[in-house]
């Protein structure tokens, strides 16, 4: 059985974070910061716009991730976003979501702990996720995978009333044993998921896949749609 989450505030220098009690016994800014020696941080390859790392301490094995935009508007600002209040910002609304995600007993990481720090009319942030051991991504790993469990992994999600922002295939990571994992849930949010919500997150996993492994990997993704629409039907989703 899966030990709670127990979110705890803490104040910090221009901004607060939001932790796991049970999870970091040691809370402060220093674990959101990749130069700190004791997280021995390791870049990120795959993913992660350049801004995660893997990293460890007395919370165990993590994933810390800054915020960077994406697209033109990061040339004007690549980590600041508007500030509208601390439950806002994307690192506590992602630490809350995932804490919702967890207890339901969904695929996903523990939330471990979120941060912003503001100055004026801005912030910047960043999140510490539990690191999933002996993992892939689904973008190297499609070949071998069982569309069934990616494709039961969605559905779940749908299911709890989750969207994903960005469901693409390194958002999507396969352990040893076959299951599927999903991660990233920054500007995913609960909402109703009718049949055109859960076929346009449907969708852009297949471009995704597209981009990264072309048309061999469509055959794949047709199986994967198909799949998840038969696990839908049986729950009167179709």
């Amino acid at each position: 059985m899966m030990t709670p989450v127990e979110p705890r505030d803490l104040p910090l220098a221009d901004g607060a974070m939001r932790f796991d009690a049970g999870s970091v016994p040691r809370p402060g800014a220093g674990l959101f910061e990749p130069a700190t020696a004791e997280l021995a941080a390791v870049p990120v390859k795959q993913g992660g716009r350049q801004a995660a790392w893997f990293v460890q301490g007395d919370f165990g094995r993590a994933v810390l991730r800054h915020y960077r935009r994406g697209g033109l508007i990061a040339r004007l600002s690549p980590n600041r976003y508007v500030w509208t209040g601390a439950a806002s910002t994307r690192s506590f609304a992602e630490f809350d979501l995932l804490c919702r995600m967890h207890a339901q007993g969904l695929p996903v990481p523990r939330p471990l702990a979120a941060a912003y720090w503001r100055k004026g009319l801005t912030y910047r942030a960043a999140i510490l996720v539990e690191r999933i051991n002996g993992v892939k991504p689904l973008a190297v790993q499609w070949p071998s995978t069982d569309p069934h469990a990616v494709a039961a992994a969605i559905l779940a999600m749908h299911e709890a009333g989750i969207w994903h922002a960005d469901l693409n295939a390194y958002n999507i990571l396969l352990d040893a044993s076959g299951k599927a994992w999903l991660i990233d849930f920054d500007k995913g949010r609960r909402q109703d998921m009718p049949r055109k919500r859960r076929q346009d997150n449907l969708l852009r996993l297949r471009r995704s896949l597209l981009k990264v492994a072309g048309e061999p990997a469509l055959p794949w993704w047709t199986q994967l749609d198909r799949i998840y629409w038969q696990l839908a039907a049986g729950k009167g989703r179709a």
